[in-house]
């Protein structure tokens, strides 16, 4: 029974440790992969870890919407090599639609596995991941709904996307995207801001009467027609301009979620987000500084993790060594004997080493290809929610490391396990049987 129970406290301990070990590698991999394309990610005022995780990693909310002018002034700088405007506001069962050029796919090395990039207006090509989840094909039509969480109250039933590729796996956050142009975004959106602007219209134009029985503001609507009767004549020459201007200033009012930049030289990130940070509406946020400071609080976890592993792991080696202890004591008749058929203590050491070896060993084993498993079971639950699973991989060096030295400090166990085999009286013992 002592001995069992040694085993499962060391079954535990290298279980915890490698799944902890495990974790904090893939994740680290995965966030370095992702943020890896760009030094710098410009958008709205406000906390630059959530800009980052929204708008490079995706898996929180925006911190709200900027200009696009503004924005690409900024990214004009000599100093700039790229920058990717991008913009989302809307889902398609709570997986988020992000409209961006196609130098996006670009920056993650995707390639499409079968159907063509979107061209136009509400066409869109879908991850790997968002294929095999909810079985997209090209040629599907889908809606999406409003903001970033599922929900199927306020849907765009009138202008659905259209599957036009779909992307092979990358390994990134495209594999968890459904991926459009800016101008489905602004589209999309277009509908609710022109219905906003006719209910306000509508309503101004059913104020209530004035004291006299006529509509308030009646007079000056009398007057403003029979300005417009006079200037029938100048209407052609002005509505060419007017169209002109309305556009122009439509365009100037565009607005993006986040602009994303690639510099020439690592130090432009850090003089220009300073600029930006004190000088403009917006702020810039340096992905690799914040998902570091994002480790560093994550790292708090993952030690004291680690340190209830390690001490797991010495109360399995004091379990293992008293029953060493006790092997050693019950088994003194049997050691005797042995020695009586020409066995010195030296090999009676070693058969004590090889049942402490082979318990080391097995309970390892078995406590990595746990670790394993439970790594599994978390890949289910962050691929759920985040869109991410976890890989399953061969023993890190860290691993063996950890095995090597539950190994090691077999050999001085059994040593001290086994003095009293160097007192052995095996008459006596023998007798005394």
């Amino acid at each position: 029974m002592n001995t069992v129970l040694s085993v499962l406290l060391l079954l535990l301990s290298i279980s915890l440790a490698t799944f902890v070990l495990q974790i904090r590698n893939q994740l680290s991999q995965h966030l370095e992969k992702n943020i890896k394309p760009f030094d710098m990610v410009i958008g709205a005022k406000g906390s630059p870890l959530q800009l980052v995780l929204s708008s490079v990693l995706h898996i929180d909310n925006p911190t709200g919407n900027i200009l696009l002018e503004e924005a690409l002034k900024i990214g004009r700088n000599p100093m700039v090599k790229d920058m990717i405007p991008v913009s989302y506001g809307d889902n398609y069962k709570g997986i988020r639609i992000l409209g961006t050029p196609h130098e996006y796919l670009t920056k993650y090395q995707a390639s499409l596995q079968e159907g063509r990039l979107y061209e136009k207006p509400f066409e869109v090509v879908i991850g790997s991941g968002v294929a095999k989840k909810d079985n997209l094909q090209i040629g599907d039509t889908f809606v999406s709904s409003h903001g970033l969480a599922e929900n199927g109250l306020e849907t765009h039933d009138e202008k659905p996307f259209v599957v036009t590729g779909i992307l092979k796996p990358t390994g990134t956050v495209i594999d968890q995207l459904i991926i459009t142009n800016l101008e489905s975004i602004w589209e999309v959106h277009k509908h609710e801001d022109e219905h906003g602007q006719y209910e306000g219209k509508h309503y101004r134009e059913h104020e209530v009467e004035n004291k006299d029985g006529h509509p308030r503001g009646h007079e000056e609507k009398h007057h403003k027609e029979h300005e417009e009767e006079h200037a029938v004549e100048h209407y052609e020459e002005d509505h060419g301009e007017h169209e002109e201007r309305h556009h122009k200033e439509h365009e100037e009012e565009r607005e993006i979620t986040s602009l994303l930049v690639k510099f020439r030289n690592p130090l432009g990130a850090l003089q220009l987000s300073r600029f930006i940070n004190e000088n403009t509406t917006m702020q810039a946020a340096i992905p690799k500084f914040e998902i570091e400071r994002l480790m560093g609080f994550l790292g708090i976890g993952f030690r004291a993790i680690h340190g209830i592993a390690i001490t797991i792991l010495l109360v399995a080696g004091l379990s293992i060594f008293i029953n060493l202890i006790k092997t050693v004591r019950e088994r003194k008749q049997e050691l005797a004997l042995l020695r009586t058929y020409g066995a010195n203590t030296f090999q009676l050491i070693k058969l004590v080493f090889l049942e402490a070896l082979f318990l080391s060993l097995l309970g390892s084993v078995l406590g990595w290809f746990l670790g394993r498993i439970s790594i599994w079971l978390f890949s289910v639950f962050t691929e759920n929610m985040y869109g991410h699973s976890l890989v399953f991989s061969f023993p890190t060096n860290k691993e063996l490391l950890i095995v090597a030295l539950v190994i090691l400090t077999t050999l001085p166990a059994v040593i001290l396990a086994s003095l009293s085999l160097f007192k052995l009286n095996v008459s006596k013992t023998i007798s005394d049987a």
